[in-house]
């Protein structure tokens, strides 16, 4: 089992940055590829970024040139700096880990909310 726990969220206003933090717990030895998903009210979960364990990482449209995604030096952290905010943003960002090709993990979410 992994629990994964993010933390970072809160409000900020258009133009601005924030930066989000993923800790993944537990069976840990068996992660591969980790992501930020997001899901705006009234909208479906959509993918932000991933990053494979080598570095590798893939971006959503949206978030291509402001967002960047990176893993710690242990492999069990994901971050996500985003910059240049705008309140398209707003969502609920969830963090997700592939353990050993066959399960995902999901986190409880953290609220990030973009004034304009």
């Amino acid at each position: 089992q992994v629990e994964l726990v993010e933390s970072g969220g809160g409000l900020v206003q258009t133009g601005e940055s924030l930066s989000l933090s993923c800790a993944a717990y537990g069976s840990v030895f068996g992660l591969n590829a980790m992501a930020w998903y997001r899901q705006a009210p009234g909208k479906q979960r959509e993918l932000v970024a991933t990053i494979t364990t080598g570095g590798s990482s893939h971006y959503a449209d949206s978030a291509k040139g402001r967002f960047t995604i990176s893993r710690g030096n242990a492999k069990n952290t994901v971050y996500l700096q985003m910059n240049n905010l705008t309140p398209e943003d707003t969502a609920v960002y969830y963090c997700n880990a592939d353990v050993d090709g066959f399960t995902d993990y999901w986190g409880k979410g953290t609220l990030v909310t973009v004034s304009s």
